[in-house]
């Protein structure tokens, strides 16, 4: 990208009343963003030309101050000038300590991001999950697809980064067409973790996110009517394989697991509760948060049927589960011999846990929160808008069997 570069020499009046003589400044600016650095020097008002940016006058030490002026315009395109040569990314603030004698490495958003990602990949399975740490690494994808597109380099100064910056890159996603609104919300708050990174550090002055705010958009959580729940319970099939699947599916419809944490468990997890009854207790993968489930009698008879499968045997795991893709491709294959109209993923069987089997029955939206992990009830709302929904598509069977002219008849 071609850097809009200039030097350009002020001089002022002082703050202090008692001072007639102006202060002579140099303003660098790159981009349309400024730098600025007081020289040291004074001038008398009626010596300096505000056009020329130079003293006025033949007297040697207006010579020597103009030399002056001269050399440090100079020293300013050299600097500028090396960075161009390298072809590293500056600023007008890189520009000015470097002048200064306070230049240090220029951090950069990319090798920062690279070292955030390199921290977390070492954390995966005890502080973060995969999933969490391939979204960073998309995330940083895109962003070096989107410094590549819109500044025509490799990296880019933490310092550049400001709210046009956020704005351009959220186009930027939009364009690419790469999720709905709250996919690109996610990539913005990733991006907004590694720039909080850089200001908790002081590797910028300011938060260029503090006029922004995520725009998510309310989506509604597909979950198992209890009819659906029924029909899959009471089919059989002819393929062992879709009886697993149906197995592994209906035990996290009973207990709310997400999949890395049903994949995970093991004996370990399960504890004896106040009640005397067998519970789940874990953290869950993705937030760490924790989460406490009562093992009903439909997830127990899931467990005890596969308590000598070598899978579980040999790994010491409660259940034998297969890849999130393979249980995802068998569930559709199920879905279509039920019946069951819903595009049906795994995850819909947490969904199921939420609505179908707990509120829908009764269960305290607060119960349903600790029972799932979430660590905030906002989350499990969500939910409850969706059991609404149904109540009110369930009511309209019946809206018109009653009317006011029932009641005139009598």
């Amino acid at each position: 990208m071609s850097e809009s570069f200039s030097v350009r020499f002020s001089a002022r009046k002082s703050r202090s009343n008692y001072d007639p003589d102006l202060s002579i400044y140099v303003r660098i600016t790159v981009n349309g963003k400024r730098a600025e650095i007081s020289l040291q020097r004074k001038i008398s008002k009626v010596s300096w030309n505000p056009i020329s940016g130079r003293a006025n006058g033949t007297k040697a030490s207006i010579r020597a101050l103009n030399r002056y002026l001269d050399d440090v315009q100079a020293k300013l395109l050299d600097i500028q000038g090396k960075y161009v040569l390298k072809a590293r990314p500056y600023s007008a603030k890189i520009i000015k300590n470097e002048f200064l004698g306070q230049s240090k490495k220029v951090p950069t958003l990319l090798k920062l991001y690279d070292s955030h990602n390199k921290e977390i990949e070492i954390l995966v399975g005890s502080e973060y999950s995969h999933g969490g740490y391939l979204r960073h690494t998309r995330t940083r994808r895109h962003l070096a697809s989107f410094i590549a597109s819109e500044y025509k380099r490799d990296d880019i100064p933490l310092v550049d980064i400001d709210l046009r910056f956020i704005h351009r890159f959220e186009h930027y996603l939009r364009v690419l067409k790469i999720g709905r609104q709250n996919t690109v919300t996610k990539y913005i708050t990733n991006l907004k973790k590694i720039v909080r990174i850089a200001y908790a550090h002081g590797f910028i002055d300011r938060d260029p996110f503090l006029n922004w705010k995520a725009k998510w958009k309310p989506v509604t959580r597909e979950a198992l009517t209890e009819h659906d729940l029924k029909t899959l319970i009471q089919k059989k099939f002819a393929m062992p394989r879709l009886n697993y699947v149906k197995d592994i599916f209906l035990f996290c419809c009973f207990t709310g697991l997400a999949y890395s944490d049903v994949k995970r468990l093991s004996e370990h997890h399960v504890v004896i509760g106040l009640n005397g009854q067998r519970w789940i207790k874990t953290n869950r993968s993705k937030t760490n948060t924790r989460t406490s489930v009562p093992i009903l009698p439909m997830a127990e008879a899931i467990l005890e049927k596969y308590k000598n499968h070598p899978k579980v045997t040999e790994k010491r795991l409660l259940l034998p589960v297969m890849s999130n893709q393979k249980l995802n491709a068998y569930l559709k294959e199920i879905a279509d011999l039920c019946g069951i109209s819903k595009r049906l993923t795994f995850h819909i069987s947490r969904h199921t846990f939420a609505t179908t089997v707990t509120l829908a029955n009764g269960v305290p939206i607060e119960s349903v929160s600790r029972m799932l992990g979430h660590q905030s009830l906002r989350t499990t709302q969500i939910y409850a808008k969706v059991l609404d929904s149904k109540i009110g598509r369930d009511m309209e069977a019946i809206r018109g069997k009653y009317s006011m002219e029932d009641s005139s008849k009598g």
